[in-house]
């Protein structure tokens, strides 16, 4: 009804009748833009926490009750229960400087008073009665060092050579290299790509490290010899596949990366897939163009087993496998509900609102995953437990989504939170099936973090096969790490064995989740 209409109105009651129509249709408006307000506004505190907010996902858990929530509460409350804490009795170390370690060579460097300073007032030489020891850690800058390999020749004088069919001349033979008449040694390989893909040192860098020691070792030259030390280790990484594709659960994830000699593509992306052997985890980095799904498929190809991801569609394919059981990730959701903390929450620092009820659901499901950690409790019990304790606390969970997600706009960061686990439900809530299996899939997710930090420095990948190289020394490095091995020494170790290796029995024993601290030679000072 507009304005102009009601003025040819002559009747009150039609009048009165239509003027309480258009107010009411003002309201309405009104309601909505201010809902719409309300939405961009926590849009923009979200954008400004991504840019200049903390990345940590930790929380303030307040004192006592919660603020006034943020949206309309449903009438299903948590019903708190106090706990009881015993704290034991302990005592605290007294604070100060850590010895240096004891395997360090020490010099010793004697401070004498001289014979003057040594003269006593009565005329006496003061004799030693006792000393102070303090220790310094001092530094000695890197060496650069040439290894010349002198082969001794050796004839026979008496006949040169003609008595029978060895050659006339016989020399010592060479051990075989990872890179075949490389001037690099295996310790100078192991350095630099630990310098890069452990470190995140891009070649550059490197570069000018060397020409400060006085050697000139083009960044050209350090790439050749990256791509040719992971094609040598194809063997190993082929092994390290099958490890993982036997493992009873398998974690996945993928993160973006750019190749710059990609055809047509702008981002690319580099995929992680975690499994176990013998209780030893492996990690295996996975370089490909697309972020479809059928990248994981195809890996995945002939598996029977659990497989945890994130809630990317591209695994959607996983639910539809008879033989694999699709786990999803509570970290995901929770980090969806922190989110809206962030934005609701800025001032107060304290989790406020629908969004806070949420997080307290989710940290009893981690309550009881902590507990079932510190008993070291096997996975069977793992099963009971979560089946006795978790099961209620999901089902309370579910009941409070059903109820949420009808009082909040979906476009609302609370919305989208609570639609996303709805929409995830059935994946998060496998993991209570089956004890070998955890809430989420922080496990590979801290796996390509180490890749993530080493982007920020190196930007970029210049050709497909230098992002296909960086996949298999990560896949070494991290898995070395996994394992409780410095990746230094392991690569080292690894190229000075590989190159000599013979059957399947040698190359399994250069495994990173094969090898144990004791197997690896790390020379004390």
């Amino acid at each position: 009804m507009n304005i102009e209409k009601i003025s040819d109105i002559n009747d009150i009651d039609e009048l009165k009748e239509n003027l309480f129509f258009l107010v009411g249709e003002f309201d309405q408006k009104e309601r909505n833009y201010q809902s719409e307000i309300k939405i961009l506004n926590e849009q923009i505190k979200s954008l400004q926490d991504r840019l200049f907010g903390r990345k940590t996902e930790k929380i303030h858990k307040p004192d006592g009750q919660l603020p006034l929530f943020d949206m309309p509460e449903p009438d299903l409350p948590i019903q708190e229960e106090p706990e009881d804490v015993t704290i034991k009795e302990h005592t605290r170390k007294k604070r100060g400087r850590k010895p240096l370690p004891p395997n360090l060579p020490r010099i010793e460097v004697i401070h004498e008073l001289s014979e003057e300073e040594r003269q006593c007032g009565c005329g006496c030489l003061r004799e030693r009665s006792g000393q102070e020891v303090s220790e310094q850690l001092d530094y000695i800058p890197a060496q650069v060092r040439v290894i010349r390999n002198i082969r001794y020749k050796y004839a026979c004088k008496n006949c040169e050579g003609t008595e029978d069919d060895k050659p006339a001349v016989s020399i010592a033979r060479m051990p075989d290299q990872i890179i075949p008449k490389s001037i690099a040694t295996p310790g100078l390989l192991a350095h630099i790509l630990t310098a890069k893909f452990a470190d995140a040192l891009p070649f550059y860098r490197q570069e000018k490290q060397f020409k400060r020691l006085g050697v000139e070792i083009p960044r050209s030259t350090m790439c050749g010899w990256a791509m040719k030390t992971a094609e040598a280790c194809d063997i190993i990484l082929d092994m390290m596949k099958k490890a993982v594709l036997q493992s009873d659960l398998i974690n996945i994830d993928e993160t973006p990366v750019r190749v710059l000699k990609e055809p047509g593509r702008i981002k690319s992306y580099m995929w992680v897939f975690k499994g176990t052997s013998r209780g030893r985890p492996v990690l295996l980095y996975h370089y490909d163009p697309s972020r479809s799904g059928d990248v994981a498929a195809s890996f995945l190809n002939g598996y029977k087993g659990i497989v945890q991801t994130d809630g990317y569609s591209g695994y959607g394919f996983l639910d539809k496998k008879k033989d694999i059981l699709h786990v999803g990730c509570w970290v995901h959701a929770r980090r969806k509900f922190v989110e809206v903390t962030k934005a609701v929450s800025r001032k107060t620092k304290t989790p406020v609102g629908n969004a806070a009820t949420a997080l307290k659901y989710i940290g009893k499901l981690y309550k009881i995953e902590k507990a079932a950690r510190e008993n070291q409790l096997s996975p069977r019990e793992i099963y009971e437990k979560r089946q006795t304790e978790a099961v209620p606390i999901l089902e309370e969970f579910k009941k409070w989504l059903d109820a949420t997600v009808e009082k909040v706009p979906p476009k609302s960061l609370l919305g989208k939170a609570v639609n996303y686990t709805l929409n995830e439900w059935d994946r998060l809530i496998r993991y209570i099936e089956d004890g070998r299996v955890g809430p989420d899939n922080n496990a590979v997710e801290n796996a390509i973090r180490p890749f993530v930090v080493g982007r920020k420095n190196w930007l970029f990948s210049c050709t497909p096969e230098g992002a296909r190289a960086s996949a298999a020394i990560y896949s070494l490095i991290e898995t070395a790490k996994a394992n409780g091995l410095e990746p230094y020494w392991y690569l080292k170790h690894l190229f000075e064995n590989l190159p000599e290796a013979m059957s399947d029995e040698d190359f399994k024993a250069l495994l990173p989740q094969q090898i144990d601290k004791d197997q690896i030679a790390v020379p004390t000072p």
